[in-house]
């Protein structure tokens, strides 16, 4: 049986393009980003236990597409058409990103989403702005910096995180409809195989996290829900969200028992305070915490 769970709003419509929710368990921090207006959102869950406290908003670049912690402090993004550093050790934390280089010239694709691998390396995805197909890649940036094209010809390169015993990654290039599961050599990097694991109906796949129990939980872009996949593909839960466009969504608390979720003002067509807003639930799992970056 289908378990159904309802998200409550936690925050106002604080994004334009809220996505990539992710907590940091060393400063007691969940953070989004405000895609689009290359804006970080912040929101410390270990001062406000409600979660129902100030979203702190930086601006970091043009583009803020993805982040996710590093081992050494500070965090590691993706920027429009790169990867780059924010708040190294020593720095007064209140700067843009230190950009490592652009890896494409064509300002018609930028960086969308991604996450950190068991070796510590960050994968991040790329589309065309017009969604043009095959147009995206999926790289990684290794912890000494240097980067890797591990998957081309990708449309919406979206959701990547690893299974809770790293042996595998779950995968979304949206435009496909699906989840993938890819098979990775980290020592070489490359990914060895990719099949599917799951089609998506309901909306379209977007960003994805993965509990403790080895359950897939997967936003659904113009669904108004995210969706939970069972270890063996069936549908298991539904957490309805009071707004159409989820985006991503990240176990977050102290116990890491709360599902929070980032939605999309782009594309709602309205204007009623819930598109744009962060949500969470309690779905009775726990989820794990997420790999950091070791460069």
């Amino acid at each position: 049986m289908t378990r159904q769970i309802t998200a409550e709003q936690a925050t106002p419509a604080v994004a334009e393009h809220g996505e990539g929710p992710i907590w940091d368990a060393s400063t007691g921090v969940l953070a989004s980003v405000d895609m689009l207006r290359g804006d970080l959102l912040t929101i410390d869950l270990l001062r406000d236990g409600t979660g129902r406290g100030e979203v702190r908003r930086r601006h970091v670049g043009d583009v803020l597409a993805a982040l996710r912690p590093r081992a050494r402090g500070g965090w590691v993004v993706a920027l429009e058409r790169g990867f780059g550093l924010l708040d190294e050790p020593g720095s007064a934390g209140d700067g843009p990103a230190r950009s490592l280089g652009e890896l494409w010239s064509d300002e018609g694709v930028r960086m969308n989403d991604g996450g950190c691998d068991p070796a510590g390396g960050f994968w991040c995805g790329s589309m065309a702005y017009d969604a043009a197909p095959g147009r995206g890649a999926l790289y990684r940036l290794a912890p000494d910096g240097s980067v890797a094209t591990m998957l081309t010809g990708i449309t919406v390169s979206n959701g990547l995180c690893w299974t809770p015993d790293g042996a595998h990654a779950y995968y979304v290039d949206s435009d496909t409809g699906r989840i993938d599961v890819l098979t990775v050599d980290l020592a070489a990097p490359a990914v060895t195989s990719r099949e599917k694991f799951v089609d998506v109906e309901g909306g379209t796949p977007d960003g994805l996290t993965v509990d403790a129990e080895g359950g897939v939980w997967v936003a659904l872009w113009g669904g108004s829900a995210v969706h939970r996949y069972a270890a063996d593909g069936a549908l298991d839960a539904v957490v309805q969200v009071p707004t159409t466009h989820p985006t991503a969504c990240a176990f977050a608390g102290p116990e890491l028992d709360e599902l929070w979720i980032t939605t999309s003002a782009t594309g709602a067509g309205v204007t009623d305070g819930r598109a744009g807003a962060l949500y969470r639930c309690r779905p009775g799992v726990r989820g794990v915490e997420p790999f950091p970056y070791q460069g």
